[in-house]
């Protein structure tokens, strides 16, 4: 299998000299071509070490931020991803708002199927905050499903034992 020209074109997958950037920064994301548009399959990251900075008291707020996709004719480039999540380091923003970016700058990127966004913050004050987020193509059955899922979301909360 040889490699695709959107492939050729990726500037962070391999770059020895990566710039980590240490503000909000989408324009780190790069996207290859699915080979596969005919075949609906998710893609899953899962960030265990997501920062940003609280808006008002500038102090640090740690997550877990999942993100599933159902990729359309583009797929997100991980290592492009990883360094546009490292651009929320210092970042001030609320959670819910971190949260929603994420999925709208993706969906300005890639145009996916469905994608979902849920960040799983730990707690400050003694309180966590958790939001999630998703967006299913208008006029495609992922929009009835998108819809679905986010009524149902959180009907069968998990147990948490780490926060």
């Amino acid at each position: 299998m040889g490699e695709s020209h959107s492939a050729l074109s990726l500037k962070q997958l391999g770059n020895k000299e990566t710039q980590y950037l240490f503000e909000y920064n989408p324009g780190v994301l790069e996207v290859f071509d699915n080979r596969h548009p005919d075949t609906d399959y998710y893609v899953k990251f899962n960030c265990p070490e997501f920062t940003s900075l609280c808006p008002i008291t500038g102090q640090p707020d740690f997550a877990a931020i999942y993100i599933n996709y159902v990729p359309d004719q583009k797929l997100v480039e991980s290592k492009s991803l990883k360094l546009y999540l490292f651009s929320f380091r210092n970042h001030g923003d609320f959670h819910e708002n971190c949260i929603v970016t994420i999925m709208k700058d993706l969906i300005r990127l890639m145009d996916p199927k469905y994608i979902e966004v849920w960040g799983k913050f730990l707690p400050r004050g003694g309180i966590s905050i958790d939001p999630y987020v998703n967006y299913g193509k208008k006029g495609t059955k992922w929009e009835r499903i998108a819809e679905e899922r986010l009524a149902r979301h959180d009907l069968y909360p998990e147990k948490v034992d780490n926060r």
